[in-house]
């Protein structure tokens, strides 16, 4: 029993620290003119939420600093899944956060771009963006709160979809292995097909020169 017990204990502190080790959050600034486009990529499992919370600043000439935006400036978000179909397209406020569940494993482009080009005379904004990918997506104290649950059932909940996210990231591993091995081959294929190509010019030339140059001396005997 004891024995078991350890087992057990250290699985799940091995559950602990893969999940730990997998941190799906990245959090980041950047800064973007007003015609300006900016685009990320995600790699993201099948069946994922995905969160990111973002805010905008405007550079005040005045300050020289950046400053918190004025209600009219918005981001218009644009996200696009493996096969380059819009999942998500739609303009939001300076401030806030944008969900999106994929339904394809892979990559992602999530794109922004400001929603209008007058607003302030040719500027510069600031966007913080920080995105979260599975259970880190997931506000637990708002799901408490809304389902009227306890800290045990929370953390158990909390655990559940934990597992379920890596057993996602390994299917999706999975995934790219397959991928990955079938490109390999396919590119040995095409390497292998090339170098027969090669072979058959390389005899039909060796043959035609051979049959040009008899035909040559021959005529040149007769000669």
């Amino acid at each position: 029993m004891l024995y078991n017990m350890n087992t057990a204990t250290n699985r799940v502190l091995c559950l602990v620290f893969f999940s730990m080790t997998i941190s799906l959050g990245s959090g980041l600034y950047f800064h973007i003119g007003e015609t300006e486009r900016k685009c990320f990529i995600e790699e993201i499992p099948e069946e994922t939420v995905i969160t990111g919370n973002y805010k905008v600043q405007v550079y005040d000439r005045n300050v020289n600093d950046y400053l918190p935006s004025s209600p009219g400036i918005g981001m218009h978000v644009e996200v696009r899944d493996p096969d380059d179909k819009i999942v998500l397209s739609k303009v939001y406020s300076s401030e806030g956060r944008v969900t999106f569940q994929s339904h394809t494993p892979g990559e992602h482009v999530i794109c922004l771009m400001s929603n209008s080009s007058q607003w302030f005379g040719g500027g510069q904004l600031r966007v913080h963006l920080d995105i979260q990918v599975g259970e880190h997506a997931v506000d637990y104290g708002q799901v408490a709160e809304k389902e009227k649950m306890s800290e045990l059932e929370l953390r158990i909940r909390q655990l559940l979809e934990q597992v379920e996210q890596i057993t996602k990231e390994q299917n999706y591993q999975r995934y790219r292995e397959e991928r990955f091995r079938q490109t390999s081959e396919s590119t040995n294929q095409r390497v292998l097909w090339w170098s027969v190509v090669q072979t058959c010019i390389l005899l039909l030339t060796g043959f035609w020169q051979m049959r040009h140059l008899k035909s040559f001396f021959e005529a040149k005997k007769l000669v």
